[in-house]
């Protein structure tokens, strides 16, 4: 039997350490977080599988090698598996299943040729069968209309052979599952939502939080485009421009670089969160609202960053007030009604291609959220880092000796595009992850929207004020170019639709 596995980083992992050894990595990363605590609740919460039909439990699995079972049988459960088989097992494996069968959460049976081994194996697997019976069913391509066809017949027991789970990628037990729910009706338009705001829809309240957060980060624009400094940011400073001015002449510079770039920031989670509610919570997919769940509850406690900092924006305040509750009401309750139909699968070329945006997409946001807990710890702790130094052509005791309010002003700004970005990212992974699907074109147009608005800002205002030092501005090229080209591998995957 063929080497397995089923990871998505397995394109580039290939390259870098040999296709064999990448597959076994693959698995081995993930049987290790779910062998921590709690770790088999968290990867199910990441794979967000719907729950197996009652009528397959049992009957709806994978087949795998001997030298892979410890590691499928905790990895499967969590994608979708009701039972993984394993074989042939030899007198030398029993040790290695037993031990593996141990902490299962699904069906395990073991295929040998020898009775003898069989009989050993009885008291430590659920089913012991010698050879492979007529009622077994071996996939051998990822054809979703395939498996729950096969899966139909009530006597049929049907398993993904290794070459499906190489070629299919992590999610396809969860494509097979949704492909055998029933036809479901048409989703809700905005003429359906009644007058009565108590009777609105979670989705449309999530709408109303993402468009509020694009407004937001419009306004928050324009006020640095314009006056910069508001009565409260002159209470607080003590002075007004032209005393920034007379400190440092690059500073004006230097706060406007710090709030366009989170401006924009704000204006990206604004279009995450209006395609989530839109394209996802409004359809009933439960893995929207989790997504927009997580990334709020990471996005909205920074609002507290003050309690270190020490200088609060009523502004930002008053933004948190209105838009935090219209946020739980979007999130409060998972959606139950279903609103979307599996389409006919695309060419295997495209889907692989997609498979690769995807990889770069998650890679991506993860580095995103690195750079937002690195943004935010500079923030809440030395407050500049040494390109803004330069920049500034002073450092941080001079600032703090012409202004002792200086510095927290400025770190309120940068520990919050820190915190920012962190849901940003949060949002962005889990898009990638949950939302990559084949011809969901609002995943496309979200990301896009996303990443224009993030980037774009981030780069015409360091350009604008001249400061382009490289190293400082290399994560933001590297990101951009990035999603860039995940985009443009995942846009025929996304934008497919069956002729």
């Amino acid at each position: 039997m063929p080497d397995w596995t089923y990871h998505p980083l397995r394109p580039i992992a290939n390259a870098l350490v040999g296709e064999h050894r990448a597959q076994r990595m693959a698995l081995r990363l993930l049987a290790g977080l779910v062998a921590l605590p709690q770790g088999g609740r968290v990867i199910s919460r990441v794979f967000d599988h719907p729950a197996l039909p009652a009528e397959w439990v049992e009957r709806f699995g994978a087949t795998v090698p001997v030298e892979v079972v410890r590691d499928a049988i905790r990895v499967l459960p969590v994608q979708g598996a009701g039972v993984v088989e394993v074989g042939p097992v030899g007198r030398a494996d029993i040790a290695a299943v037993c031990a593996a069968a141990l902490d299962r959460r699904c069906r395990v049976v073991a295929l040998v040729t020898d009775p003898e081994v069989g009989a050993e194996l009885e008291p430590h697997v659920d089913q012991v069968i010698i050879d492979a019976p007529a009622d077994r069913h071996y996939l051998t391509e990822p054809d979703i209309a395939a498996a729950v066809t096969a899966l139909a017949d009530p006597t049929r027991t049907v398993l993904a052979t290794p070459e499906v789970l190489i070629a299919a990628g992590p999610n396809w037990f969860n494509r097979v599952i949704e492909a055998a729910q029933p036809a479901t009706p048409p989703p809700p338009t905005l003429r359906d939502v009644p007058l009565d705001p108590r009777r609105w829809p979670a989705w449309l309240w999530g709408v109303l939080v993402g468009i509020g957060m694009i407004v937001a980060g419009i306004g928050a624009a324009a006020i640095t485009l314009g006056p910069v400094l508001l009565w409260y940011d002159r209470d607080y400073l003590g002075t007004d421009v032209e005393g920034l001015h007379r400190i440092n002449h690059h500073l004006v510079h230097f706060l406007q670089h710090d709030r366009i770039t989170m401006a924009g920031n704000m204006i990206a989670i604004g279009v995450l969160y209006t395609g989530l509610a839109w394209g996802g919570i409004r359809l009933g997919r439960v893995w929207a609202r989790n997504a927009y769940l997580l990334s709020g509850l990471i996005g909205f406690p920074t609002l507290f960053y003050f309690l270190v900092i020490g200088f609060v924006e009523p502004l930002h305040v008053l933004a948190a007030v209105v838009l935090f509750p219209m946020f739980l009401l979007a999130v409060w309750h998972k959606p139950t009604t279903r609103h979307w139909t599996v389409p006919p699968q695309c060419p295997e070329r495209v889907r692989r291609r997609a498979l690769v945006g995807q990889l770069v997409m998650i890679a991506t946001g993860v580095g995103v959220f690195i750079g937002g807990v690195v943004i935010s710890t500079v923030g809440l702790t030395f407050v500049f880092v040494p390109t803004d130094l330069r920049f500034l052509d002073t450092d941080a005791a001079t600032l703090r000796a012409a202004n002792s309010h200086l510095l927290p002003f400025v770190a309120h700004d940068r520990a919050g595009f820190g915190g920012a970005l962190m849901a940003t990212a949060v949002a962005i992974v889990l898009l990638g992850l949950w939302g990559w699907r084949q011809g969901e074109a609002w995943v496309w147009w979200t990301l896009l929207g996303a990443t224009v608005a993030g980037s774009a800002s981030a780069l015409v205002i360091h350009f604008f004020i001249h400061y382009t030092a490289f190293i400082h501005l290399l994560p933001v090229y590297f990101g951009s170019a990035a999603l860039a080209v995940a985009l443009m591998l995942g846009r025929p995957y996304l934008m497919y639709r069956a002729d």
